[in-house]
C-alpha cells in the first residue's frame, strides 16, 4: 500500500491489519467505510497511539476510486465536473488512491476554501479559481490533527460544509460551488482544550484511545514498527493478505447495508436509550441505528438486533451526554450504566 498524500511522492503505508490493540478504534474506522454517510470519526487520547496512522492505513486498504483524469474534485462522471474545472469532455476516468487531505493548524480558510487563482490573474488577467484542501478530499478523508485547537472560523466554515456536503465560494468576483462529501476524522488530546460542542456533534462516533498498558502489546508495537521501518515492502507483503481479507469483508458489508432489515422493536430500543442519557435532538438515535445497521453488514448478519446497538453504543453516543457535575463516571461508564439499565 502506497500513500501519494499531496505531495504526488509515494510513500510506504503501515497495514491496518497490524495495528495492534486499538479495537475501538479500528472499529469506527471500519465503519465510517462501510457507510461513509455515518458522520465521521473522533479520535481523544494520548500521543503516540496509531490515530494518523489507522486513517492513512484504512485509506490505503480501500480500492482506488475513480474519478475523471485531471479533476480537481474526483468527481466519478464527466457530467458531474465543476465548470470551472475547464476538463476535456473526453478525459478518461482512472483509479486513484482513495484521498486523505491533512488539515494543518493555522490554515487560512482561503486554502480550506479554495481561492482566486492569483498567478493567472497576474499573468492572463483571468479570474480562475484554485481549489482548496476541500476539493481535494472530496470522496475520501480529510484529517484533523489537534483538531480542539482548530480556529473557531475555521471550525464554523467545516460545521456548514458538514451538514451540506457543498463547498460555496463567493468573494473576489467569484461564486463557485463544487461538492465536498469527506468523512472527517479528527484527533486530538483532551488536556489541551475541549471541543466546541457544535462540531462535537457533527460527528457520528467517538472513540477515547490509550497508550497500551501490557508489556506483551508495548512489544509488538515496538517490533512491528521497527520492522516496517527497516523493510516497509517487506512487512506490507506479510500483512497484505489479512489487508486484502479485510478489504473484502469491507466490500461485501457495503453490498449488503441496504438489505439489514430494521423492525421497530429495534428502533424502540435506540430510542428508550437516547432517552435515559437525555441526549439532545435525533441526531444521537439516527446514528446509533446507522452504526448498528453497518456492525451488521460488516458482521454478516441479515437484520439489526440489539446485540449490535449495545456493541456501537459507546461509539455513537458517549460523545453526545450532557455534562453531569454530580456524576464523577466518564461519558463511557454512563453509557454501559444505561445500556444495563434499559436493555437488561
Amino acid at each position: 500500500m502506497l500513500d501519494s498524500g499531496q505531495t504526488g511522492v509515494s510513500k510506504p503505508v503501515f497495514p491496518f491489519s497490524a495495528i495492534v490493540g486499538q479495537h475501538e478504534m479500528k472499529l469506527a474506522m471500519i465503519l465510517t467505510a462501510v457507510d461513509p454517510k455515518l458522520g465521521g470519526v473522533l479520535v481523544f487520547g494520548d500521543r503516540g497511539t496509531g490515530k494518523s496512522t489507522a486513517v492513512r492505513a484504512l485509506a490505503a486498504l480501500l480500492p482506488p476510486i475513480e474519478a475523471v483524469a485531471g479533476c480537481p474534485v474526483n468527481s466519478a462522471h464527466i457530467d458531474t465536473v465543476p465548470d470551472w474545472a475547464e476538463i476535456d469532455p473526453a478525459a478518461p476516468l482512472l483509479p486513484r488512491p482513495t484521498p486523505v487531505v491533512d488539515l494543518p493548524l493555522g490554515v487560512t480558510e482561503d486554502r480550506v476554501t479554495g481561492a482566486l487563482d492569483i498567478e493567472r490573474a497576474l499573468t492572463q488577467g483571468e479570474k480562475a479559481f484554485q481549489p482548496g484542501l476541500l476539493a481535494q478530499a472530496n470522496r475520501g478523508y480529510l484529517y484533523i490533527d489537534e483538531i480542539n485547537l482548530l480556529e473557531d472560523h475555521v471550525v464554523d466554515l467545516l460545521l456548514d460544509v458538514a451538514q451540506s456536503g457543498e463547498n460555496v465560494v463567493e468573494r473576489e468576483g467569484l461564486s463557485i460551488r463544487h461538492p465536498a462529501r469527506f468523512v472527517l476524522v479528527g484527533s486530538g488530546n483532551p488536556e489541551e482544550g475541549d471541543l466546541r460542542p457544535q462540531l462535537l456533534d457533527r460527528f457520528g462516533l467517538s472513540v477515547e484511545v490509550t497508550t497500551p498498558e501490557t508489556i506483551d502489546d508495548r512489544i509488538d508495537v515496538i517490533q512491528r514498527r521497527d520492522a516496517f521501518e527497516n523493510d516497509p515492502e517487506g512487512f506490507m507483503t506479510r500483512w497484505r493478505r489479512k489487508d486484502a481479507a479485510l478489504r473484502d469483508e469491507i466490500l461485501a458489508a457495503r453490498a449488503r447495508l441496504d438489505d439489514v432489515k430494521v423492525r421497530k422493536p429495534v428502533l424502540r430500543d435506540c430510542a428508550a436509550l437516547c432517552i435515559a442519557l437525555g441526549s439532545d435532538g435525533l441526531r444521537g438515535e439516527l446514528t446509533l441505528l446507522k452504526a448498528g445497521r453497518a456492525l451488521a453488514a460488516y458482521r454478516g448478519d441479515t437484520s439489526l438486533r440489539r446485540t449490535h446497538l449495545r456493541e456501537v453504543a459507546p461509539l455513537a453516543l458517549a460523545h453526545r451526554l450532557r455534562r453531569d457535575p454530580l456524576d464523577e463516571a466518564g461519558s463511557l461508564a454512563r453509557v454501559q450504566r444505561c445500556l444495563e439499565e434499559t436493555f437488561g
